[in-house]
């Protein structure tokens, strides 16, 4: 009989647990592996916790009756103790990690951290555990996300993508960043660019990347289906990686599949993703822990590379995602620590 594994909380919406949700239960179906989203069945194996869950007293008892606890954590919120945050956003940011801090210290019997940099940023805030724990970046489905089909970047123009769940508050940042990138790449460097920027932004935030660079050519495409992610991969010159201490973006790896190169700074987990030629992290040139305004000089002159030799790059960006970050390597590597790969 297959070991059942038990995930926690049951998500949907936008955002990197989500999409990391979906793509495990994917893998649990190709290999007939049962799942559920309910603490108390019996027939449980194992519990993975994917995020924060109020349920702790039905955590407690499984872990009652030896049924294993394995924690998935990347990052922790932070931008709300740099930026001015209504007391109830900032009360539920401090919550959340102190409730993943919780179950890592008293309920989790192994972690699985995203990478290298998330765990020692846990290990910094919260101190280390003597808990077994592994290393596992997150996949993609290689096949889906590959650099073959119609799609292709433009010949006219340089296009360069950016891609998040949600462009608000103090995300909204990035964005600014990558107005500000387009906007020096057409001036000190002659390029025409298109910045297309897929994920939720408001009305107000576009209002104000137009005043902040009126001439830039931005193309809002919005919330879009995740079918459509791969097209549009492949439609870009470059992914500008705008999120700020990413514990291992998605939308990064999602990329490097379909063969479209990275450009970031080097901030969280870049630096271990974006290797072997698939892209440059180049330093953010000032303390972005406070949020501090970064040095555009090189971030644009690593684009400029990357446009100018983008056949090499896009071959690289491929090859280091089949190496490293295919949804079966991460599938299988959670049910080795899940259920030792049964």
């Amino acid at each position: 009989m297959k070991k059942q594994i038990c995930m926690v909380p049951q998500l949907s919406g936008l955002g990197g647990m989500v999409s990391f949700q979906a793509k495990f239960i994917q893998g649990l179906q190709a290999r007939q592996i049962p799942y559920s989203f309910d603490l108390s069945d019996p027939e449980n194996s194992a519990i993975l916790v994917i995020g924060g869950t109020r349920h702790l007293l039905a955590l407690w008892r499984a872990k009652r009756k030896n049924v294993p606890i394995i924690q998935r954590l990347n990052g922790m919120n932070w931008m709300h103790r740099v930026e001015k945050t209504p007391p109830r956003a900032f009360f539920k940011s401090e919550s959340n990690n102190r409730l993943l801090a919780f179950i890592r210290r008293h309920l989790a019997d192994k972690i699985i951290y995203q990478s290298e940099f998330s765990q020692a940023w846990w290990d910094r805030v919260y101190q280390p555990t003597n808990l077994p724990s592994r290393m596992v970046y997150n996949g993609v489905d290689t096949k889906t996300f590959a650099p073959k089909g119609p799609e292709k970047p433009p010949a006219g123009h340089d296009r360069i993508l950016l891609v998040e769940g949600h462009l608000s508050g103090a995300y909204s940042r990035g964005l600014e960043t990558a107005v500000r990138l387009i906007h020096a790449l057409k001036i000190n460097h002659g390029r025409n660019v298109e910045l297309m920027v897929v994920g939720d932004v408001s009305a107000d935030l576009m209002a104000y990347c137009r005043a902040l660079s009126p001439n830039a050519w931005i193309t809002w495409q919005g919330v879009v289906p995740q079918e459509e992610i791969p097209g549009l991969n492949r439609g870009a010159h470059l992914l500008f990686s705008a999120d700020l201490n990413a514990a291992c973006p998605n939308s990064v790896i999602e990329a490097l599949a379909c063969g479209c190169p990275v450009a970031a700074y080097d901030t969280g987990a870049l630096k271990e993703i974006v290797q072997n030629g698939a892209g440059e992290v180049v330093p953010y040139g000032a303390d972005h822990w406070r949020l501090e305004e970064p040095d555009l000089a090189p971030l644009a002159e690593a684009c400029v590379e990357i446009l100018e030799n983008n056949r090499a790059y896009r071959q690289r960006a491929r090859a280091r995602a089949e190496a490293v970050f295919s949804l079966d390597t991460m599938v299988d590597a959670y049910l080795q620590v899940l259920i030792g790969g049964d």
